[in-house]
């Protein structure tokens, strides 16, 4: 049987969790328009002595891809990720393929992070071409042989489930993600085309409404044994 602080504990760490998964469902509202963008859901169980945990769990279901007739963009059909390199030299691993050339010409990210080992891009060449499995070609004219220029990687990892969010839609491997494996002869490049994010918006608006009515009535209830509580103290003294 609980003590009345026992109920006001179980309620107040009830109330927590649900604030909590609040925050990862906003945060997937907030990158509905994010290119690559998977949703990060917060799942919650009800333990037997009647507190909330919860767990968070990564969607990699693959988005719907969106042509965009812009030579630079990149999606990816399947699964696998592009490793791009910071400034400083650090690694870290995207699904979002809206690159572009660089001020040295080099193929970059919207942050200026560099596309695999680096693919230059000539300034004057008359197109370039990316293939499905990654290798770029530069055009000088129409009806030139095409100049190879290198190869945007393709990665995967044992359990991607595992990676870890670092920000600005960008993720790195834990110990239990693994190490990034090299994807060779595939053909999951798709350019003039970007992966959307794959959020359900009808989804997560059904989970606000039932977020909200949840955390109104346990903060009702913690309320009412508040009431309780004050009065059975006033009633001893």
């Amino acid at each position: 049987m609980y003590s009345m602080q026992g109920i006001v504990r179980k309620s107040v760490n009830n109330v927590t969790t649900q604030f909590e998964k609040l925050g990862y469902v906003a945060n997937d509202f907030a990158n509905m328009n994010t290119r690559g963008y998977k949703s990060v859901s917060f799942e919650q169980m009800l333990n037997e002595d009647g507190y909330l945990q919860g767990v968070v769990r990564a969607d990699y279901r693959q988005g719907s891809i969106q042509v965009t007739s812009n030579p630079y963009d990149v999606a990816i059909n399947g699964t696998g990720f592009i490793p791009v390199v910071s400034p400083e030299g650090e690694i870290a691993y995207t699904r979002d393929g809206s690159f572009k050339q660089g001020r040295d010409g080099y193929l970059v990210t919207n942050d200026g992070w560099l596309v695999g080992e680096g693919i230059k891009i000539p300034a004057n060449c008359y197109k370039f071409e990316i293939k499905p499995n990654g290798e770029v070609f530069s055009y000088d004219a129409a009806n030139t042989q095409p100049k190879k220029l290198g190869t945007i990687p393709l990665v995967r990892f044992a359990s991607q489930e595992a990676l870890e969010q670092k920000g600005m839609n960008k993720l790195a491997p834990t110990e239990e993600s693994g190490e990034a494996q090299l994807v060779k002869n595939h053909d999951c490049f798709c350019q003039n085309n970007l992966e959307n994010s794959n959020i359900n918006i009808y989804a997560s608006t059904s989970e606000v409404l039932r977020l909200n009515a949840s955390l109104l009535a346990s903060t009702r209830m913690m309320k009412v044994v508040d009431d309780m509580y004050n009065k059975a103290i006033n009633i001893r003294e």
